[in-house]
């Protein structure tokens, strides 16, 4: 009998392990591939003062239990806006939409250390943003120097490129202060993308959405400055 109890407790230790955050929605990993996990709650999101998005943007968390007000958006001098999080989200414009060849660049810069490591960055090809069919592809970055390409698929995620270090992604000072402009140039059959004006990777253009919506996409519980998409078309 002490013996069907342990292996019971041992299943159920291993089930709330399987459905922790890092194995969901976040970009703290690389999972977040099936449907059930995307729509698992993330138990230490820390709502921010309500604001929302800035006034004419639209944006969209990950997960329907969350509440895009739940993040804070300050306009800054320069066209830059602090931000806190607050859950996972992105925010755009239909305006700032790109085919063919083009280059869309963000500059964001983190301002202290979050609890344990969170990434921002930029996404590219956006479609059906308002709808379940979402898709776009992702060109992320977090403060311990590794960088991540992924696509969203609806409520799935699949890696193009998982976590991976680089000499070119810089790493937060004591502070937690770094700052990275990303760059995703969509130019023939490929997608290039680097950090600060240093090249840190290549994909087929087939790996990722290129034709849509750019905008920005920030994770949960920084504190952040971030500039909108600048797209250069042709």
């Amino acid at each position: 009998m002490r013996r069907v109890m342990l292996l019971a407790g041992l299943a159920i230790f291993g089930a709330a392990c399987g459905t922790s955050d890092d194995a969901a929605t976040s970009d703290t990993t690389g999972g977040e591939t099936a449907t059930t996990q995307a729509m698992s709650d993330d138990p230490d999101v820390r709502p921010a003062a309500a604001s929302g998005v800035p006034e004419g943007f639209l944006g969209r968390v990950d997960r329907p239990t969350q509440q895009l007000s739940d993040v804070r958006y300050a306009e800054l001098p320069g066209g830059k806006w602090e931000v806190v999080t607050g859950p996972h989200h992105i925010v755009y414009q239909h305006g700032d939409s790109a085919s063919g060849n083009y280059t869309a660049t963000v500059t964001l810069e983190q301002l202290e250390s979050p609890a344990h490591p969170e990434s921002f960055g930029i996404f590219i090809g956006g479609q059906q943003l308002d709808a379940e069919g979402q898709r776009y592809g992702y060109f992320m970055v977090r403060g311990t120097g590794d960088y991540l390409i992924k696509v969203r698929d609806g409520d799935g995620t699949s890696n193009v490129i998982g976590w991976t270090a680089s000499p070119a992604v810089p790493r937060a000072d004591a502070a937690g202060k770094a700052s990275y402009q990303l760059t995703v140039q969509v130019e023939g059959d490929s997608v290039r993308l680097s950090v600060n004006g240093t090249p840190v990777a290549a994909v087929p253009r087939s790996a990722v959405p290129t034709d849509g919506i750019a905008g920005v996409r920030i994770g949960h519980n920084l504190r952040v400055t971030t500039t909108r998409v600048a797209i250069q078309r042709g």
